[in-house]
């Protein structure tokens, strides 16, 4: 079970570890006394006829990156049978359709351009849902209210006011959510984390989490822009220094693509003139849509901290850095670099930088008897032992961490036994607050208190209202 905290008021683009059900009279037992809600839950859904054959009916929305990729993980189960797509851009639907027919052999997806159509087909089950932040709340919601069991891209969302909002649709709706912070069902990511929750390195005193710096130029967007510039005379070195209100930031407004909906696409943000370079994946560095490299790794790299300091359900009490912001009208504001310190239960500070060589990219826990880091590029520890084997020796294993091979599988299993998957929607929302309340200290110049308990900033009401953003009609949060 998972107790939870009081909250205030709170398309697009093994061991086999894990917790024990928590059945109906037992929750209602523990409800009178406690506010507590089930982490996993007990019915699964027969609305679909594929769910009576034990196959998930299966929904995507977003199939601009991280979409595809995530769909051709479920194209590969027998336990799934993906029956819908839906992308606002045409290109993007026709594609995703084309993958998951030619992978069946059928014509029997269907694409959406609106992703409450899809929602609103009684024979899905679930649904992978990979659009940008700015999104999430909107999408993420109406799925829960629709009662489909969810598998959605980090960071939970925009703000954190919206990423409450999601936690109290998922529980409410008791269904299942996968957050995509896949390197929890790593074997390296798995073996370090236990060998910090076993004690191993000693009382760990320090954790360093080198996330990305800089703002990657995905598809070429800013060397087409800054080629465009040139040939008219202007010669910048970023997009960075291009600002509105300038003959240089109108050269590279230009109309929408006929195949893209923009003003969908920018949904319950801030209308602001298409520029391709603020678009697909590049929305990231405009924080009207993204946040930067320090919300777009978050949810890896800080969850893996977490999940080897038992924090998955705690946070800092302080947050205090900065980075390097451009202008806020800059085609892309969000910061290349940037450096925080927080504070954490039980004496344990933590370092969260990006763009800063001393801080080494993956996850280091520092102990009073060790350390171990670890990184998609590779594993180290201060005992040459542990580097030994995919998993660490059970005769050390006292503390036995929730063991996944496949991110993709695992959220399908849990579907049909109603079981909490390796990172539930509570993990990713704690996983993730750490990147917002650094993001606010930075744009306010301030150390930030945080209530971990609560939810709130203590005594900034300005820094309070950073939790939140004000939405464009007519769309609203939850």
């Amino acid at each position: 079970m998972v107790f939870i905290w009081t909250m205030s008021k709170s398309l697009f683009t093994d061991d086999n570890l894990r917790p024990r059900s928590l059945n109906r009279r037992n929750f209602l037992k523990v409800a009178g006394s406690a506010a507590i809600l089930p982490s996993v839950l007990p019915a699964f859904s027969q609305s679909s006829g594929t769910s009576a054959n034990n196959r998930i009916n299966l929904g995507v929305i977003g199939m601009g990156w991280q979409g595809p990729g995530n769909t051709q993980s479920f194209l590969a189960s027998d336990d799934c049978h993906v029956v819908a797509a839906c992308d606002i851009d045409a290109n993007h639907l026709e594609t995703a359709v084309k993958l998951v027919n030619d992978s069946y052999g059928t014509t029997d997806c269907k694409g959406y351009h609106d992703y409450r159509e899809l929602l609103a087909r009684e024979d899905i089950d679930a649904v992978m849902i990979a659009v940008p932040d700015h999104w999430h709340e909107i999408v993420a919601t109406e799925a829960a209210r629709r009662k489909k069991d969810i598998y959605a891209e980090k960071p939970l969302a925009h703000t954190i006011a919206e990423q409450q909002s999601i936690v109290r649709a998922v529980e409410q709706n008791q269904i299942i959510w996968q957050m995509g912070s896949w390197q929890r069902s790593v074997p390296t990511f798995h073996k370090a984390a236990e060998i910090v929750r076993n004690g191993l390195i000693g009382t760990v005193t320090h954790v360093e989490v080198g996330l990305p710096g800089g703002n990657s130029d995905f598809d070429g967007v800013q060397k087409e822009a800054l080629a465009k510039l040139a040939v008219q005379g202007v010669n910048v070195a970023d997009l960075e220094q291009v600002v509105s209100g300038t003959k240089t930031w109108d050269m590279l407004v230009s109309a929408p693509p006929p195949e893209l909906d923009y003003e969908t696409w920018i949904g319950p943000s801030k209308m602001e003139p298409y520029i391709r370079a603020r678009s697909h994946k590049s929305w990231r560095w405009n924080y009207n849509t993204g946040g930067g490299q320090l919300m777009d790794w978050i949810g890896h790299h800080c969850d893996i901290a977490h999940w080897g300091l038992d924090f998955d359900y705690s946070g800092p009490s302080e947050v205090e850095g900065g980075g390097e912001l451009p202008p806020a009208n800059a085609v892309w504001n969000s910061a290349p670099k940037y450096r925080f310190e927080l504070k954490y239960p039980q004496g344990v500070t933590m370092i969260i930088a990006g763009g800063y060589s001393d801080i080494k990219s993956g996850v280091k826990w520092i102990g009073t008897e060790g350390w171990v880091w670890v990184d998609r590029s590779g594993f180290d520890a201060s005992n040459p032992s542990w580097k030994q084997g995919k998993y660490l020796p059970r005769e050390l294993r006292k503390v036995k961490l929730y063991t996944s091979s496949n991110h993709q599988q695992n959220f399908l299993d849990c579907i049909k036994t109603r079981q909490s998957t390796v990172t539930p929607v509570q993990v990713g929302h704690h996983s993730a607050i750490p990147g917002h309340l650094c993001t606010i200290a930075m744009h306010t110049g301030r150390k930030i208190h945080w209530d971990v308990k609560e939810e709130k900033i203590i005594g900034d009401p300005e820094a309070s209202k950073l939790m939140t953003r004000e939405y464009r009609g007519p769309w609203r949060m939850s």
